[in-house]
């Protein structure tokens, strides 16, 4: 009997990001087929063989594969227990037509950290409401991928830009209750996302998204403090609802916006007859 295969697939709302798909493929076989997408793979268990331009490639569970869109290939599983994948489709014009080719010649990145980059990339975008994160992740994970293709991986030294970093900042402070996209502080700054990123992780030791996500934390605890339900200060303070406020408060704090509200409150038990 042939197991079907476990899926999910969704489309984020990420400008960029055409799907994400993920599977355990056990006795599936895919036919030669082509996406007018790059698909950027990765495999978490297992092993894909697969064939691209009329060469054999394999992906295993430590590598990247990126295949270019609308060039054929197929896939089988060579291990006994299937494989599982996580697949992101980027939109056709995310890496550019002039590195078909060279994907083509190259599919396989031997590359940890970018993997692991992926990955996050992956964890963001299951989460509604971390947008500009997965925004930021995206934009190294693209970078990453055409300094790959163009063999310029290693050349990318730290750059200094303190200017632009303060900027970014700034526009933070002004909108981070309403929020703002990485693409909007790319335009109004006059800079490319992944520079962004790279120069404000680089002045302050932490991502825009962790900086916006602090700055609404924050925000949170004043009005937790003042007998808000959480339920309102969710939206209040810029979380998507209130799972979402519970989630980031509980790791930058450690305790639950309800028992951060209740901590400061007279214990009946405790009151003196």
């Amino acid at each position: 009997m042939v197991d079907p295969p476990q899926i999910r697939a969704w489309r984020p709302s990420l400008a960029g990001v055409d799907e994400v798909f993920h599977a355990h493929m056990t006795d599936h076989v895919y036919p030669m087929h082509a996406h007018d997408s790059w698909t950027l793979l990765i495999v978490d268990d297992g092993m894909v063989r697969y064939e691209l331009d009329r060469h054999e490639h394999g992906a295993l569970d430590r590598t990247v594969t990126l295949l270019p869109p609308h060039v054929p290939h197929n896939g089988r599983s060579v291990t006994a227990g299937g494989f599982r994948k996580r697949v992101v489709y980027l939109d056709a014009t995310q890496l550019g037509s002039d590195l078909v080719g060279l994907a083509v010649d190259n599919p396989v990145l031997d590359d940890t950290g970018l993997r692991r980059r992926i990955h996050q990339l992956h964890s963001a975008l299951e989460q509604p409401g971390d947008e500009l994160e997965a925004e930021s992740r995206l934009a190294l994970v693209s970078e990453r991928l055409r300094d790959h293709l163009r063999r310029t991986v290693g050349e990318r030294g730290r750059v200094r830009d303190t200017g632009t970093a303060h900027r970014l900042r700034e526009l933070l402070d002004e909108r981070y209750v309403d929020g703002v996209s990485l693409q909007e502080a790319s335009s109004a700054l006059h800079a490319h996302p992944a520079h962004l990123v790279r120069v404000f992780s680089g002045a302050f030791g932490m991502a825009p998204h962790q900086y916006l996500t602090s700055r609404r934390v924050d925000l949170a605890r004043k009005l937790l403090l003042t007998g808000m339900p959480a339920r309102t200060v969710a939206g209040a303070a810029g979380f998507y609802d209130q799972s979402h406020l519970t989630r980031h408060f509980t790791r930058v704090l450690g305790t639950s916006p309800a028992r951060y509200a209740r901590s400061g409150r007279p214990d009946p038990s405790r009151q003196k007859l």
